[in-house]
């Protein structure tokens, strides 16, 4: 069947809210690594691993200038990290980086990296809730754990799945998959999960289940939605 193709930009190891780098140089480095994926023939280009409101800026508005350029309407997705203190590393919670990826016009948001489903569940609500656009989730499998000097993912297949399929109903999901610790039976659990939530359609994925989110405009600092 038809595949797509989903070219990943990730947050490199510089944040310019963190004086790491300047916005100028950010946005050119990024703008010429959508270049290289638009010109490889991605269907949608995915910021991922967002952990600072400012480089979510300069990765959009370089994904958006390569477009420009290339007279590409590739869609750009973005999702964030929320780390167990409740926010993105630099300091936003979850509202602040909505309220600035919305004022982007990016159609999808969603949540990766960082930590397992179960601590992620509060923030997927929120962006049920208010998120005026399509959601999605790639979380690790599990909260990672130091087992023996080497990093363990704990959640089995069958878990991470139990956990996205609630989401899944719950939240009303578009788009899923994994993130750290996640390895081929667990992209397999999930695959057949939406399989077996699709059965009697005559596809092999569901439908979103609908959501009545209630977005209030606001503006946003580095740290809170007003």
């Amino acid at each position: 069947r038809h595949r797509y193709v989903v070219g990943s930009i990730g947050p490199g190891t510089k944040l310019p809210s963190l004086g790491n780098i300047d916005y100028d140089t950010l946005e050119a480095g990024l703008a010429e690594q959508c270049r290289g994926l638009i010109e490889g023939g991605v269907d949608c280009l995915l910021i991922e691993t967002c952990q600072d409101t400012l480089q979510i800026k300069a990765a959009v508005n370089g994904a958006k200038i390569a477009r420009a350029e290339m007279g590409a309407d590739t869609p750009i997705f973005v999702q964030v990290t929320v780390e167990t203190t409740g926010t993105l590393l630099v300091g936003p919670d979850i509202a602040a980086a909505a309220t600035v990826i919305n004022a982007l016009d990016v159609p999808l948001m969603g949540l990766n990296c960082a930590t397992g489903p179960q601590e992620m569940s509060e923030h997927v609500r929120w962006l049920s809730e208010n998120w005026p656009g399509l959601i999605s989730v790639q979380p690790n499998a599990g909260l990672p754990e130091l087992v023996n000097g080497k990093t363990h993912y704990p959640l089995t297949p069958q878990e991470m799945a139990s956990w996205v399929e609630r989401f899944i109903t719950e939240d009303g999901l578009n788009l899923i998959g994994g993130c750290c610790g996640t390895s081929t039976p667990h992209t397999q659990a999930l695959d057949q999960m939406l399989r077996r939530r699709a059965e009697g359609t005559g596809r092999i994925r569901p439908a979103p289940v609908p959501r009545r989110p209630v977005w209030i405009p606001s503006v946003a600092s580095l740290y809170s939605q007003v």
